[in-house]
């Protein structure tokens, strides 16, 4: 039997998420990305198409490096405006039984004891079927709206992690006990004090003394997601990620990433997800004429202010054909890594602006169902990935389209689940118990432990 393929949706609280230029489209219905409707639709279809989790991306700073200006940023809507991701998620939690919610929130800029709360709060509200996805930003932008000159080196931004994880830990798992709860109407008490204790932390970033404001919720620590593909972002992962995003490319090349990464974590398990952009239609035909009526509405101008900034490079400063060079870069390593696997460490922007098929680098997979699914299948048996976040197209026919005609087909071959299994997100995705467990370093701060 073939393996069951994982699946979430990849989006982002804003008009322009990956696919720069979409929203032009008459039929899409970003421009409705602040009402709530909006989010509690797209949260039943992937119920509906039984998603694993709508994986919701952040930024907390504007992109202005392409140009040195945030003017392309503003025009072509590229991630701006952009809600808070984790605002969004109760509505959508209480319209729906099982879809999980993995909300990226960055560390960088947020004590940890506030943090925790939130994380907290989200995992009652949803029963458990929250996540996180660990990001230390990549914006220059960021920093400064924090009130820093610029952000920190990269892998010194991993180094602070290392910390808050060690930090938020605490608060999540060791400060109340299983059994501190008790609630007792009859004699009025409703924690035991004995089972409850603060946690106290004096370390190079961070300084707390404190109980957790928060009762043990259904996870206590949330279903933590990672998305690091340099060597130090493959350490973090492996030492503290259940769950990892990687890009696309060649799959020989995502392979080794896969294994790389498997080896360092083992022997604890891990779920490793590749991002796709699917247009399905009902025959190969009707999908490739839905790609040529996308690329119309595709924006090269957008794509390039994304790009700039998830690069760390101004390609405005860059003649069509003129050489880059993107070494040094402090933003994204795993974007550029997949850059330089794709056009090799020097490359043009001609080179880069012929891969913006539908306004991003991320080429699609375009086809009928079967063709899809074929694709799909063979990217878990040749690149060991478990499954994909499936980035927008337009919406929501795009996703809508993926759970009408993939989803079933899927389920013919048995490379995809027929139902949800029971429990929390760590639960249904993993087939253990709701916490992490030893080796897990989580694990070693639990009350008592």
């Amino acid at each position: 039997m073939p393996r069951q393929i994982c699946l979430n949706a990849f989006d982002m609280a804003c008009i322009g998420h990956i696919q720069q230029g979409m929203w032009t489209h008459p039929r899409d219905t970003s421009l409705h990305y602040n009402r709530l409707d909006h989010w509690v639709s797209l949260a039943r279809t992937l119920e509906h198409g039984l998603f694993d989790g709508l994986f919701l991306a952040d930024v907390l700073g504007i992109y202005d490096v392409q140009g040195g200006s945030p003017d392309g940023a503003l025009r072509h809507a590229v991630q701006v405006p952009l809600l808070d991701p984790a605002l969004l998620v109760p509505a959508m939690a209480a319209a729906t039984d099982h879809l999980g919610f993995g909300i990226t929130c960055n560390l960088a800029y947020e004590q940890p004891f506030l943090f925790a709360r939130r994380m907290s709060t989200l995992d009652h509200l949803t029963a458990g079927r929250v996540g996180w996805n660990i990001v230390t930003g990549y914006l220059d932008s960021a920093a400064r709206a924090m009130g820093f000159d610029r952000q920190m080196a990269h892998d010194d931004r991993y180094d602070l992690a290392d910390e808050y994880m060690d930090v938020v830990y605490g608060l999540w798992e060791g400060s109340w006990a299983d059994d501190a709860v008790r609630a007792d109407r009859q004699g009025g008490s409703y924690a035991n004090s004995a089972r409850v204790r603060p946690v106290q932390h004096q370390g190079r970033q961070y300084r707390m003394d404190a109980i957790h404001l928060c009762e043990p919720s259904p996870q206590r620590t949330p279903l933590l997601f990672q998305a690091g593909a340099s060597d130090r972002g493959r350490r973090f992962a492996a030492q503290h990620a259940e769950c990892v995003f990687v890009n696309g490319g060649a799959r020989p090349a995502v392979a080794a990433l896969v294994a790389d990464l498997r080896a360092r974590a083992a022997p604890r398990p891990l779920k490793v997800l590749v991002g796709a952009t699917v247009i399905v239609g009902r025959t190969g035909a009707e999908a490739r004429d839905l790609l040529e009526e996308y690329r119309r509405h595709a924006s090269v101008e957008g794509a390039l202010v994304h790009a700039a900034a998830s690069l760390g490079v101004d390609f405005s400063r860059f003649g069509l054909d003129e050489p880059i060079e993107a070494g040094g870069s402090q933003a994204i390593q795993s974007n550029l890594a997949a850059l330089q696997r794709a056009a090799g460490p020097v490359f043009t922007k001609r080179r880069l602006i012929d891969q913006f098929v539908l306004g991003s680098r991320q080429p699609p997979i375009v086809g009928s169902a079967e063709e899809v699914a074929d694709a799909l299948m063979a990217w878990v048996e040749e690149a060991d990935v478990d499954g994909f976040n499936l980035s927008r197209t337009v919406m929501p026919e795009g996703l809508e389209r993926f759970v009408e005609l993939v989803v079933p087909l899927l389920q013919e071959r048995g490379a995809y689940k027929a139902g949800y299994a029971p429990g929390t997100l760590r639960e249904k995705l993993f087939g253990a118990g709701p916490r992490l467990a030893p080796p897990h370093p989580a694990a070693s701060h639990r009350f008592g432990g």
